[in-house]
């Protein structure tokens, strides 16, 4: 049995309800690596650190690895060097690391073990030695609404390059969860703590269900001594020689559908005609040689009422050659201006007449997509997505109006298609491919009649909604589509 399964069936044969904490360890625990080094290199590469700071930090990350010495020192050396910088840039650096690094540093079982813990109405927390702006964006991004870690000292809105509280490290995370404990009415003999190293060992020792989690040497000796059930989690392998062949000859393919589809559009005096060859050839080429099959529930949505505005959710490159297996004809798209002079993408935007978007231009932005109300208009069908960019994470980000007035203006319905799986397959600016299967569930279709400027803001919300409840409850069948 896989250990994430024995996992999620203790919690769920386990004390239930909000008294109940779910504790977990960050670095090494809920992602593979240290967030601190990603930050660290960042500090570094933008030059953001001095010789001094260098020379601090790696004396005492040598003292830390070879002779056992607790963060206390280093974490120190880097809060002295927050000093004057605002609460607003160290919020905005921590997410920027976070879409950047750590989000692809994710275990995606720790995101289901979260996940069975919240089923259960589990108090999660987040414990770090780690301070706010290195964890925060993670916390939000898996749901997690509490944390304990290590806080800095703030005056006037500004760092003052002294901590808080003590750095929660060893016997002081421990003391920081006892607090919460305490504050939040959590009862510790019913609670679950997860940690990989043996310097937290006093923390899971907290816990009636200590969860030694990836665990170090030392702490798979101490586990054994006291028969603590050991997990580990994997990382999917993606970059093999297999699936980097494969996907350089599924990028060959689509160029074939596309070429396909530029000679059609010629011979034919006609675009629309060039797009659905390139859509349908070149996407399913594509997708049946790199390995990736469609799961796919409520198909019937994609024709039963078009033109429409189809909704999707956006999490990398795979995601073009989703759509154009999906929608195959009659559908235009909108896109990133960056796209419009990309050499995969540029020749099919051309075949689709796509609308490119100046996401920093507001004014521009809404030119670009008078043409795009006007193909809804003509009978033609729209793909974008609500969220504007891509998740760095299968986090559904908020959604953007653009998609929901353009369904306004002309009259359409919005088609919502929902997608999981695609970033496992695909990461984020990545290029590999791997083997596997995307589920997608499409929506009923939703009117657009009675929509108004007042009132768009709450049926974007609630399409978002719709998103959030098919993950989680994804349907079996067609009859459970929303």
């Amino acid at each position: 049995m896989a250990d994430i399964n024995w996992l999620i069936a203790d919690i769920e044969t386990g004390p239930q309800g909000p008294q109940v904490g779910a504790f977990f360890d960050f670095d090494g625990t809920l992602i593979k690596g240290y967030s601190a080094t990603a930050f660290f290199k960042e500090r570094v590469k933008t030059r953001d650190i001095d010789a001094k700071e260098l020379f601090q930090t790696l004396v005492e990350s040598v003292n830390i690895e070879r002779h056992g010495k607790d963060v206390t020192d280093l974490m120190d050396i880097a809060v002295k060097a927050q000093q004057g910088k605002t609460l607003e840039s160290l919020q905005d650096f921590g997410d920027r690391i976070f879409n950047a690094k750590i989000a692809n540093m994710i275990y995606p079982d720790a995101r289901v073990l979260v996940d069975a813990h919240r089923a259960a109405g589990h108090t999660i927390v987040l414990a770090s030695s780690a301070t706010l702006p290195q964890v925060e964006s993670a916390a939000e991004d898996l749901g997690i609404d509490h944390i304990v870690c290590t806080e800095l000292e703030v005056e006037d809105g500004e760092y003052t390059g002294r901590l808080a509280s003590p750095v929660r490290w060893g016997e002081e995370k421990a003391n920081g969860v006892k607090e919460f404990a305490e504050e939040y009415g959590i009862d510790l003999g019913e609670s679950f703590c997860y940690s990989n190293g043996s310097e937290d060992v006093p923390f899971l020792e907290l816990a009636g269900h200590p969860r030694p989690l990836n665990p170090d040497e030392d702490l798979v000796a101490y586990a054994k001594k006291k028969k603590w059930p050991i997990a580990r989690f994997k990382m999917p392998h993606r970059h093999n020689p297999i699936t980097v062949a494969r996907s350089m000859t599924a990028i060959g393919a689509l160029g074939f559908g596309v070429a396909a589809g530029a000679t059609t559009a010629l011979l034919n005096s006609d675009r629309r005609v060039g797009m659905a060859v390139a859509a349908s050839v070149g996407s399913d080429l594509a997708l049946a040689t790199a390995g990736v099959k469609l799961n796919v529930v409520g198909e019937e949505h994609l024709w039963s009422n078009r033109p429409a505005v189809f909704l999707f959710n956006h999490q990398s490159q795979l995601d073009m050659l989703l759509l154009g297996a999906l929608l195959r004809r009659d559908f235009t798209a909108v896109a990133k201006k960056e796209l419009e002079h990309d050499p995969v993408f540029a020749p099919i935007g051309y075949l689709a007449s796509v609308a490119y978007v100046d996401r920093k231009n507001s004014e521009k932005a809404r030119e670009a997509l008078k043409p795009v109300v006007e193909a809804l208009r003509e009978g033609r069908s729209i793909a974008i997505a609500p969220e504007g960019t891509r998740s760095p994470t299968p986090r559904l980000l908020p959604f953007k109006k653009g998609a929901f007035h353009m369904a306004m203006q002309a009259g359409v319905p919005v088609v919502p298609i929902v997608m999981r799986n695609a970033g496992d397959i695909m990461r984020p600016h990545s290029l590999v491919i791997s083997n596997g299967t995307v589920d997608v569930a499409v929506l009923k279709p939703i009117s657009s009649k009675g929509w108004t400027t007042k009132n768009i803001g709450r049926q974007a919300e609630k399409v978002r909604q719709l998103y959030l409840d098919t993950m989680a409850h994804w349907p079996a069948d067609d009859s459970e589509v929303l």
